[in-house]
């Protein structure tokens, strides 16, 4: 996982967007289609992403005891999810918080207890961040009313954020935004893709007719600054540990966690503010309507 030419075509060359654009075309439709289907497809569909990307951080933060580590994490995230896709009741909403986060933290601390080079830390965190990536989307899309509505608001902003901050950035230019973690990157592409995931979000919230559009495009725009400081965030994972990419699953864009670095920080932001707002009965209502 630390050979720095994984890819068989130079980042940022003509031939590696063609790819990137071409892997998305057959990815952005697969997951709108899936969150359509929503119950058990949806979360099937999340929880293989979850276990693939648990192994691919399980790969980029160990040296050793890599198929044990494994075999703990997914067996924590199949629970977890499993956990998360059962709507309690008002009353039981205390107890499945405590009976989730006890599975994740058993996972954890089997996790730690197994390791021995070190970095038991390290791949323990792994359980939680891919969790996220299944659990976050399966608690908004359980929402009956507004949760095909809620992802596809959340897909929006982050592709929005990801394509607009790409192209303004490589157009504009100008001062980098964290030259250190990721060189390429600059505060015209920040700028762009959140002011751009803001009138996407107006344009979604217009079409769902969304109450409360000025909240929402609000939100659109933290959702926006949660899903880059996320791409950041797995830039600054794979600088630490010496890779380029997290694998070489899609084309074009490296790993499962290349991808969906973003998505799982703007994610598990749009969660706690739907399940703040509107309770587990509610997720996706309180993120959409305010």
């Amino acid at each position: 996982m630390h050979d720095a030419d994984r890819r068989t075509v130079r980042p940022g060359s003509s031939g590696a967007l063609l790819t990137r654009i071409a892997s998305a075309l057959v990815l952005a439709p697969l997951a709108v289609g899936v969150a359509y289907l929503g119950g058990w497809v949806f979360a099937a569909f999340w929880t293989s992403a979850a276990m693939l990307a648990f192994r691919e951080w399980t790969i980029l933060v160990t040296r050793d005891d890599r198929l044990l580590l494994i075999a703990i994490g997914t067996l924590s995230i199949v629970v977890a999810v499993t956990i998360a896709a059962w709507k309690p009741s008002s009353g039981n909403s205390a107890f499945w918080l405590v009976l989730l986060l006890a599975v994740i933290a058993a996972g954890m601390i089997g996790t730690m207890v197994s390791m021995h080079d070190g970095r038991g830390i390290w791949a323990a965190a792994g359980i939680p961040y891919a969790g996220t990536l299944a659990i976050a989307p399966v608690i908004l899309r359980s929402d009956p009313r507004y949760g095909f509505q809620a992802i596809i608001f959340v897909f929006a902003v982050v592709w929005t954020t990801d394509i607009v901050a790409f192209f303004v950035g490589r157009t504009v230019q100008g001062p980098k935004l964290a030259p250190a973690i990721s060189p390429n990157k600059t505060w015209s592409g920040a700028l762009g893709g959140g002011f751009a995931a803001m009138g996407v979000a107006a344009l979604i919230g217009s079409f769902f007719t969304v109450s409360g559009l000025k909240s929402t495009v609000i939100v659109a725009l933290v959702l926006s600054v949660a899903s880059q400081v996320g791409d950041l965030l797995e830039s600054a994972l794979k600088r630490r540990f010496g890779a380029k990419d997290s694998g070489r699953l899609i084309p074009g864009h490296g790993g499962l966690l290349d991808r969906l670095d973003a998505f799982v920080a703007a994610v598990l932001i749009a969660a706690f503010i739907g399940i703040g707002r509107g309770g587990l009965e509610a997720p996706a209502g309180g993120l959409l309507a305010w």
